[in-house]
């Protein structure tokens, strides 16, 4: 799956260590995830539409395998 986290963080001008903060992960989550190697749990892909004021959608892009 495909997203759009490091755009939309570069967006709202966090760094990796603010948006894990904010979320309450490691910063090697918020890596993990921009690169692709991590699929959040649904509680996190709410947690990061309610940071970047989104609906998650608008982060992650599901491709069919």
């Amino acid at each position: 799956m495909k997203n759009n986290i490091k755009h939309m963080r570069s967006k709202h001008k966090f760094t990796q260590d603010e948006l894990a903060e904010r979320l309450n992960v490691s910063r090697q989550t918020i890596i993990s995830l921009e690169k692709g190697r991590y699929n959040p749990s649904i509680t996190l892909a709410f947690k990061l539409a309610n940071v970047f004021h989104c609906k998650i959608e608008d982060i992650f892009i599901y491709e069919e395998e």
